[in-house]
């Protein structure tokens, strides 16, 4: 799949319904938000979007979007490449995932990345999927920090304290794991950001919305920064 189209990407609200383990990917425990000076006045919609989820296994606590830059929230965008419908497109330079859809359109979720995030490029497939996932450090992890991971060198199960969120999407290429995830996060302050050490985390409301809507074997891009910027524009 090629990096060096000409894409345009055109603003559009997501008037859509209600959204129905790696330890590289996420660092262990919460951080401190950063402080945020005034709120947005923001669409009601965007608030009934991220609500609260009380029927899932670990109760999905409502964002505040009004602290959320709303070009990050999930919407509807024009989108021209060579994808094909279904597939994903990750652009961590800009914090945007896509999902493709027919007609020259895809859906946009804000995503966060980790200072790490750059270390996967190219295609990948979705060949696990998990709910409320296990997240495990990996041993390097455990090696480089043992007092902030050696604790979990176990294992942590799910649950709104674990770094992975609600949902995670496990990518592999040519049959093997790239130790890439798309994940929740139970830092929802984080996305738009790069923090700590991570893969693509997005909202839980957003990681749900997604899981459903792929299956296993989806084509995953994860694009470089150079075809980042020339092929992701958003026109306002």
């Amino acid at each position: 799949m090629s990096h060096t189209r000409a894409s345009q990407l055109t603003r559009r609200v997501f008037l859509a319904g209600l959204p129905l383990t790696l330890g590289a990917c996420v660092s262990a425990g919460r951080s401190a938000p950063p402080v945020v000076e005034a709120a947005n006045i923001v669409d009601p919609f965007y608030v009934s979007m991220y609500s609260a989820i009380p029927d899932e296994k670990f109760p999905v606590p409502a964002v505040d979007v009004s602290q959320v830059d709303q070009q990050f929230l999930r919407q509807e965008v024009e989108f021209v490449g060579p994808e094909s419908a279904g597939d994903v497109v990750v652009d961590p330079s800009r914090r945007f995932l896509y999902l493709v859809r027919e007609n020259r359109r895809a859906l946009r979720y804000g995503c966060g990345v980790g200072q790490a995030g750059f270390d996967y490029q190219g295609d990948a497939v979705i060949a696990r999927k998990a709910e409320w996932p296990r997240w495990t450090p990996t041993q390097n992890m455990i090696r480089r920090e043992p007092e902030r991971y050696g604790p979990y060198a176990g294992g942590q199960e799910g649950g709104l304290d674990n770094p992975l969120g609600a949902r995670a999407l496990y990518l592999y290429k040519n049959g093997r794991d790239t130790l890439y995830r798309i994940h929740g996060t139970n830092e929802p302050w984080s996305i738009g950001r790069s923090v700590s050490s991570g893969c693509i985390r997005l909202f839980n409301q957003d990681i749900i919305d997604l899981h459903r809507r792929v299956p296993t074997g989806t084509r995953v891009t994860v694009l470089t920064h150079g075809a980042s910027d020339r092929t992701a524009r958003t026109l306002v």
